[in-house]
């Protein structure tokens, strides 16, 4: 979720105002997988099946934005304490604000775990520490205050960030020193041990969608995740050359709308063949995806104006649209009876459309501001 779930460019280089759209557009996408996520009973009957690989395309994004935007700046002004300084200040303070919303939505739900059990708010005031810290909570533990093994119960997405952070370090530290050729070593290493991960059914469905819990095989397969796709767009920000593509945004949103809306492949027989679907979708089709969308250009105004505006929101969209989801939730499972999709379809629409109003509120009044009082703090000071 990125950068993104989040991309933060070089202020002295132009944007890949495309790139800026499909982030916001695989965004979209994630809000509407986590929607039909209320209405299935396991990932092999969910309608909007794979939306949790937004995740992989966000990775993608991610690794090559911050190769475009830092890479040559390592042997002229960049240092290590100046690039940690630039992506904390870009990522971090809707972390913050991912995390209280997620507090509030929470106690607004009764401080109970999904299963009824009431959760002290010494608990919930632990839980919150963590997420804003983005420590990850113990499966188990009291501040498992869901009781869904989550990394971050409040705020289910931030597993992700907690990835990105883990992507930023060691691109710093190690990967920015790789060869051309290194990189491409790890880039296939990690290839075939994320498509090992999917077939092999490492995480029980067949599927791809790990990384938020510390339990099983979810940490190994969420590293797997960043590994290949950070590195990879890594490794396309060195050795791009755009090519011409007419209507690259609007083809690529629809490749990405398509690819999320296909059902559970294989059934519970051949749960390989999902794993296999995945894998390709990971591996080779969100890459040439990405390139695309680095090669197109806006073109018209209309273009331009979605793509900047999908590309503002974003992030603060990915972050905050996970407490209103669990208040959609609770209401959707509080009666005897859960709420079928079609009487609670209105709902799901307003869920969405304010998800994206407050993901719009943030960035303007909260995330923008403050990021520039804390460049100008810690950056830019004279």
């Amino acid at each position: 979720m990125k950068d993104i779930p989040s991309a933060a460019f070089s202020d002295s280089k132009p944007h890949y105002e495309l790139l800026d759209g499909l982030r916001g557009v695989a965004a979209l996408l994630v809000i509407c997988y986590h929607i039909f996520e209320g209405f299935a009973t396991s990932p092999l009957d969910q309608h909007f099946n794979h939306g949790y690989m937004a995740v992989d395309f966000f990775f993608i994004l991610s690794g090559f934005v911050i190769g475009y935007a830092y890479d040559d700046r390592w042997k002229t002004t960049l240092t290590l304490k100046g690039f940690f300084k630039r992506r904390l200040i870009r990522l971090h303070p809707m972390v913050i604000m991912g995390a209280l919303l997620g507090a509030v939505s929470y106690c607004i739900q009764g401080s109970v775990k999904w299963d009824g059990t009431q959760v002290p708010f010494t608990m919930v005031l632990i839980a919150l520490l963590l997420n804003l810290f983005l420590l990850p909570v113990v499966p188990g533990t009291g501040a498992d205050v869901r009781g869904n093994n989550e990394m971050y119960p409040l705020n289910g997405p931030s597993w992700s960030l907690f990835f990105e952070y883990i992507g930023n370090i060691l691109y710093a530290l190690f990967i920015r020193k790789f060869s051309t050729r290194a990189l491409t070593v790890l880039v296939i290493a990690a290839a075939a041990g994320l498509a090992s991960f999917g077939i092999s059914n490492l995480s029980g469905y067949g599927h791809l969608g790990v990384g938020w819990s510390m339990i099983d095989y979810n940490l190994l397969g969420g590293f797997l995740r960043l590994m290949f796709s950070f590195s990879v767009g890594l490794l396309m920000s060195r050795i791009f050359k755009p090519a011409k593509v007419k209507g690259a945004f609007w083809i690529c949103s629809a490749v990405l709308a398509v690819l999320f809306t296909v059902p559970h492949l294989g059934g519970a027989d051949r749960l390989w063949i999902n794993g296999l679907y995945e894998s390709v979708c990971a591996i080779m089709i969100f890459p040439a995806l990405v390139w695309l969308g680095a090669s197109g250009k806006t073109t018209d105004k209309v273009t331009s104006t979605v793509c900047k505006f999908l590309g503002d929101i974003s992030y603060p969209l990915y972050v905050v649209h996970y407490p209103l989801m669990y208040l959609f939730y609770w209401w959707l499972w509080s009666g005897e009876e859960k709420i079928p999709f079609s009487q609670a379809w209105p709902v799901a629409i307003v869920v969405i459309i304010a998800s994206i109003i407050l993901a719009y509120l943030c960035l303007r009044f909260y995330d923008i501001p403050l990021r520039k009082w804390l460049a100008s703090r810690f950056i830019n000071k004279r």
